[in-house]
């Protein structure tokens, strides 16, 4: 019989919900499964309402003293799954419907690495500060499989991600990449190199976990910094989009004139991201301001 693992980094969230409906799903992947669960120095009140979940059948719950970040998080839980397919989910999903593990259960032939997809509510947040994360999110992320198929290392994210672990391990995530952002960007280039092969479907899970838009766009700082050092140091990153036209720009000469200009009117941008009517036209703006910086 096939096992499953399910690896959970948890930090600062309540992940008992997500844990309770995976484990009413189990029936339906018709082989063993664990669900492992492991805390990355989240607050002490997050700790105790996870830490009840040590107590029900087939999960495994554990700390770390502090935290160590998300690419050696998931090593850690990789490291330890006792069965040969591992589901990778982030602790801020949800669910879809109770149909989840058996479309995975359905596909798992298909491939050796299957990416579900992430999608997000159809109406926007109540909260206005969460607005440019779920537009951001509905508009460049929320794909069907089909979109994603046409280029599969590159469309691929590491939530939501069913992987044979004798692939993941022989892998691993780049645990150099300390902050946040691109771990899957140097995983999905891994896989390519290896040739191995990625089927992406249907199978989203929800995103439930919206930043404020300062939150978010300190992240999204952050993930243009990884790519920057992904790029000197390996050459990777060169086939997407905002590298290639950051790239353009240094070689007709004009990057510095382009972020004088940009500079002028920072403010104006920053001030529509924390709007109630975001452009990801702007985004995009202040995320190749932010590249060309770090390019000089």
């Amino acid at each position: 019989m096939i096992g499953l693992s399910v690896l959970i980094p948890v930090f600062n969230h309540d992940v008992r919900p997500l844990v309770r409906a995976l484990l009413a799903q189990v029936p339906d992947w018709q082989g063993p499964v664990e669900i492992r669960c492991l805390d990355d120095g989240s607050q002490p009140a997050f700790r105790e309402l996870n830490r009840e979940l040590a107590d029900l059948p087939g999960v495994v719950y554990a700390e770390l003293a502090h935290n160590v970040g998300r690419a050696a998080i998931r090593n850690q839980l990789a490291a330890s799954a006792r069965y040969g397919w591992l589901l990778l989910l982030d602790n801020d999903s949800r669910l879809p419907d109770n149909r989840f593990l058996a479309r995975y259960r359905a596909g798992c032939h298909r491939a050796p690495v299957l990416a579900g997809g992430t999608a997000y509510e159809s109406s926007p947040p109540a909260d206005n500060a969460l607005h440019l994360r779920w537009l951001y999110g509905c508009r460049r992320e929320a794909r069907p499989a089909a979109v994603r198929q046409r280029a599969p290392h590159g469309q691929l994210t590491l939530n939501n991600l069913l992987i044979q672990a004798d692939v993941f391990r022989a892998l691993g995530l780049d645990e150099s990449l300390t902050r946040y952002g691109h771990e899957d960007t140097k995983f999905g280039w891994l896989l390519r190199r290896a040739g191995t092969a990625v089927q992406h479907l249907d199978n989203p899970v929800l995103h439930d976990g919206l930043e404020p838009a300062p939150v978010f766009l300190r992240k999204t700082h952050d993930a243009v910094r990884n790519l920057v050092q992904l790029y000197r140091a390996e050459g990777l990153g060169a086939d997407t989009r905002l590298l290639r036209a950051a790239l353009r720009l240094q070689r007709w000469g004009l990057s510095e004139a382009v972020r004088t200009t940009f500079r002028l009117r920072q403010r104006q941008v920053r001030r529509n991201l924390l709007s109630t009517r975001p452009s990801l036209r702007q985004l995009d703006a202040l995320k190749l301001y932010w590249l060309l910086s770090e390019l000089r």
